[in-house]
């Protein structure tokens, strides 16, 4: 029976705690695999009392006994540990070195109370082998020991219950029944007289142990009824730790894989001399085992080859089941983790799974997020495809818009739900679906505005060729129908653009005062064709109007050249040259796209006809002349009747105040003062190029001009001084028309030129000047 177990010794008789044998014989007996399904046995008792025969016998260990034949002498040193033989459940068996030995003399004690502190903390059942002759003794050999037993319980402060087995050795005549109330007193009475913390003065000796007394016969005289009983009591231990069990409660138990670190750890404490609390120990424990089975579990992970696989995959492109994949590999070893740390403090085990589970899902947070990129930018890129080849099979662009847009942002949802961790409850695919969202948006934007862009040139360019050459051949004709027609036909082709580009709008679905914008926007560009090409065709009215004369003139009414016989009336064909050329003049001379009539022809003909020579060269310097003015006389006449101020008073008068403006009325000297204040700033602020020297900042900029200011000023009022010494000039008298006309533009003065001459031949030189085309 012996010889199949196998034994170790735990501590040694120095009390050096042995952690590799430890280690070797936990996984001889694969104590790894029985979580918290185990119990520790430990027996305490004198040297040479006969407690390896009982384990021995009990649990079919084969620790080593005592020899008869040599002596009573002592046989166990230290602590040793062995397996229970055919024991359900998994038993731990502790042998302790015997107390009261003579080879460790008077200094016993301190190792018999380590032993026993340590027996007390790490054993659900303790035996306690006594002597029969010794119940009732007042110094018998097992006082000090229960004693030792009691007092160092006191020390713990929270401790859990334990067995008291005490085994009665050598049983004499006396039935048990008489015996067991006696050790009772005895323990009662022991219990009664130890010292104890403040905080258990009236705690019963039930709240710490559970004590049972068992009888055994003399092995060496009875064996036969010794092997017996012990065959009886061997069946106590059979589901020890079930409820009902011979084991009591296991509140301080930890797992078995822990067992070793747990129990080095209460031996480190015992022999410090610490007080030893075995909650926290618990706890402690179960931090430290539960830690490195987390650590073990994420070591795993970051090894796992499927993990690797799928890290390196998506990195390059999107992973067909991304979340249940990864949702599957997290679970694994979260799920090894629980079944490793199910027995181990429950608060413990549920926080480092927490902080396991937070580590893994930061490992693998990375690649989520690479997996979330790559469906963004391949729904982007399908969105844009289907996007652009639905708009060129013709489907309106807003319902397209709004249609594939839903479309593949329910197929991007779908995308996340099949890469999400089912672990994890990340936010990232709501930012990465608000991203591809704008995208979308952003794109769709921009294709409109592309779209808009290149309808708008397109109904441009027709407009464009649509009014431009007739409107340059109907000015080209110059009749009094010219502008009706220009009228008419910008008109007509204006509203068959805007209907054609309302048309065209209409699949954007823009909104109504957009839309309006956009129409009147399309109105004003045929507006600005015509006026443009009317000033464009009016830059080379000289050039036509020389030409209409040159025609006139030298061609008959059937456009055949003139044969001149001397009989021909040539001022009345003069005449009719010079009225034809005028009326080129006047269609040319403002833009008419108002129904607004006009006396521009009957005001040229006045002034440049009419007048004739002798008018003009008798006009009075303080006459009207009709042509000086930048606009029309009904312009004129409307600006006068304004009776407003102009702007520049009204800006005057907020600036300085009423009273102010007024004093600068009555004083016009300080208005000259002003002005010539106003001079010499603006030619300080040109000749210094203040704007340019501040470009390069303002530290640079005032150093430069501190610089050229006063050379600046020097040369201002020097130029100043040699304008006053330059003697006056000739006054040349100048005739007001003429000055008047110079003011106001190369065209008419040419034009009056024409009027006052019999041919136009001789002023080509002055053809390349432009129109000036006036409003109305």
């Amino acid at each position: 029976m012996g010889e199949e177990s196998c034994s170790t010794q735990l501590i040694d008789g120095e009390g050096v705690f042995n952690v590799a044998g430890l280690e070797q014989f936990m996984k001889a007996v694969k104590l790894h695999e029985c979580g918290l399904s185990y119990a520790v046995v430990s027996i305490m008792g004198p040297q040479s009392s006969g407690k390896s025969t009982l384990l021995n016998h009990l649990f079919g260990t084969n620790f080593r006994e005592m020899d008869a034949f040599r002596g009573r002498s002592q046989t166990t040193k230290g602590i040793w540990l062995a397996q229970g033989e055919g024991i359900d459940p998994f038993t731990l068996i502790m042998d302790l070195e015997g107390t009261d030995g003579r080879e460790r003399g008077e200094d016993d004690t301190a190792f018999e109370k380590q032993s026993a502190l340590f027996a007390l903390a790490v054993s659900d059942i303790v035996l306690i082998n006594m002597w029969c002759h010794d119940i009732g003794r007042e110094q018998a050999a097992n006082k000090p020991l229960l004693k030792t037993v009691f007092q160092v319980m006191m020390r713990l402060f929270s401790p859990r219950k334990t067995t008291l087995l005490f085994v009665i050795r050598d049983k004499t005549k006396s039935p048990l029944e008489y015996l067991e109330p006696i050790l009772r007193e005895d323990i009662q009475k022991i219990w009664d007289n130890v010292s104890k913390p403040q905080a258990h003065r009236e705690t019963p000796l039930s709240e710490f142990f559970n004590i049972e007394v068992v009888a055994l016969s003399s092995y060496e005289e009875k064996e036969e009824q010794f092997k017996d009983q012990v065959a009886s009591l061997r069946q106590r231990f059979y589901h020890s730790i079930a409820p009902g069990g011979l084991a009591g409660d296991r509140r301080g138990a930890v797992p078995a894989s822990a067992f070793s670190y747990s129990a080095q750890q209460i031996w480190t404490v015992i022999k410090e001399n610490r007080d030893l609390d075995l909650p926290a120990h618990k706890v402690m424990v179960a931090t430290v085992r539960c830690e490195e089975i987390a650590n073990e579990k994420l070591a795993c992970l970051t090894a796992d080859e499927d993990w690797c696989q799928l890290g390196e995959a998506v990195e390059y492109g999107l992973v067909p089941k991304f979340g249940r994949k990864l949702s599957l590999i997290v679970e694994k070893y979260l799920s090894e983790y629980d079944m490793e740390a199910i027995y181990f403090d429950e608060g413990v085990r549920n926080a480092k799974r927490q902080q396991l589970e937070s580590k893994v899902l930061h490992l693998v947070h990375p690649a989520y997020q690479s997996m979330l990129g790559h469906l963004r930018s391949h729904t982007l890129e399908k969105f844009k495809e289907a996007f652009e080849k639905a708009l060129n099979s013709g489907e309106g662009f807003a319902v397209a818009a709004r249609t594939y847009a839903q479309s593949f942002m329910s197929s991007f949802d779908e995308g996340c739900a099949d890469a999400a961790v089912e672990q994890a409850k990340w936010g990232d695919s709501s930012k990465v679906r608000d991203k591809l969202q704008r995208d979308i948006s952003t794109y769709i934007e921009s294709v409109r505005s592309a779209k808009l862009s290149e309808l708008c040139a397109q109904y441009e360019e027709q407009l464009n060729r649509a009014l431009a050459e007739p409107v340059e051949a109907l000015l080209d004709a110059a009749g009094d129908d010219t502008w009706p027609a220009i009228r008419q036909l910008l008109k007509r082709e204006t509203n068959s653009a805007v209907a054609g580009f309302s048309s065209a709008l209409s699949p954007f679905e823009i909104d109504q005062i957009t839309m309006e914008k956009m129409l009147a926007t399309l109105e004003f560009y045929a507006r600005n064709v015509v006026e443009t090409k009317a000033r464009e065709e009016a830059g080379r009215v000289l050039i036509r109007m020389k030409d209409r004369f040159s025609t006139l003139f030298t061609h008959d009414s059937d456009s055949m050249p003139r044969v001149w016989t001397g009989n021909e009336d040539i001022r009345a064909i003069t005449k009719t040259a010079r009225s034809a050329s005028l009326k080129l003049l006047s269609v040319m001379a403002a833009v008419r796209l108002d129904d607004d009539a006009d006396n521009i022809e009957r005001t040229l003909t006045v002034a440049l006809v009419d007048a004739g020579g002798s008018g003009a060269a008798t006009r009075s310097i303080t006459s009207f002349d009709p042509l000086a003015s930048s606009r029309w006389e009904e312009d004129a006449h409307r600006r006068n009747n304004n009776w407003l101020p102009p702007a520049w008073a009204i800006a005057a008068i907020f600036v300085l105040g009423f009273n102010e403006f007024m004093a600068l009325l009555r004083n016009p000297l300080y208005l000259g003062v002003f002005f010539v204040l106003f001079l010499l700033g603006k030619a300080l602020w040109v000749q210094l190029d203040i704007s340019g020297e501040f470009q390069n900042g303002a530290l640079p900029g005032l150093i430069s001009l501190s610089t050229k200011f006063l050379p600046t000023i020097m040369n201002l009022l020097k130029r100043l001084a040699d304008e006053g010494q330059r003697p006056a000039a000739p006054d040349s008298r100048r005739n007001p028309a003429v000055e008047s006309n110079g003011h106001s533009n190369g065209v008419f003065s040419d034009t009056t030129s024409v009027a006052s001459s019999n041919t136009l031949g001789d002023k080509e030189e002055d053809s390349s000047q432009p129109l000036e085309v006036r409003s109305i």
